[in-house]
């Protein structure tokens, strides 16, 4: 099980640039970059390791000089997808982006094979939109991530149409997203009637294990 970092399903996105210099300066430039990893700290949002390419230069008289360098830990407020885009998207704000933060250090990583082709729809600030879905993150290891009643994934998206966000990497649970796909499911409309297990499920906890007659009931056992 990954703690802390792992390596995600790479791509290329802009960053602001404002994010690498304290948010004093440099604000609304965008340098270009691939994201190679994914942090996951507690009560923070997910964040980055990037590796900046300097194509930001290329057809223009400046040097490249951020090409080849890294950084750590950049919070996904701070991307944008490397899509054609009419202008740049606005900056979220983290809840927004994101409304849960990460809930544990342990983690994994996983692409979701029968839901990576169709569009998503996300519901952000209670509008509804569409997106591109990338890859998941799952957290456990701690009381928050584990209790049934509070899990939450992370499902990271690139919003395709989504107005002045459209461009923005986001990361939503999924009570805020509804995959689609025409070919397998008919794409539901209205909120589903759910409501979070306050259950787990074990077989170990129950009392019939306290009998070694049934516990060890197997094709060794004598009992016919």
């Amino acid at each position: 099980m990954p703690y802390l970092q792992s390596n995600i399903p790479h791509f290329h996105c802009w960053v602001r640039k404002e994010f690498t210099y304290n948010h004093e300066k440099y604000h609304g430039e965008y340098l270009h970059a691939m994201a190679i990893s994914v942090n996951t700290i507690p009560d923070r949002c997910l964040s980055f390791q990037l590796i900046f390419t300097g194509c930001e230069s290329d057809d223009t008289e400046e040097e490249n000089v951020h090409g080849g360098a890294m950084w750590a830990r950049m919070p996904i407020t701070a991307l944008i997808a490397d899509s054609p885009l009419e202008e740049w998207p606005e900056r979220m704000v983290t809840h927004h982006a994101q409304p849960w933060d990460c809930s544990s250090r342990d983690h994994s990583v996983i692409r979701y094979d029968r839901t990576s082709s169709s569009p998503w729809v996300c519901k952000i600030d209670g509008e509804f939109y569409t997106g591109k879905y990338m890859f998941t993150v799952d957290y456990t290891g701690s009381s928050i991530s584990d209790d049934p009643a509070q899990h939450k994934q992370s499902h990271v998206i690139e919003l395709t149409d989504a107005g002045k966000w459209t461009g923005n990497i986001i990361a939503l649970p999924n009570n805020r997203v509804r995959a689609t796909s025409p070919a397998l499911w008919e794409t539901g409309e209205g909120a589903p009637d759910f409501k979070p297990s306050q259950w787990t499920h074990s077989a170990e906890s129950d009392g019939s294990y306290m009998d070694p007659s049934v516990t060890f009931d197997n094709l060794y056992s004598e009992k016919q």
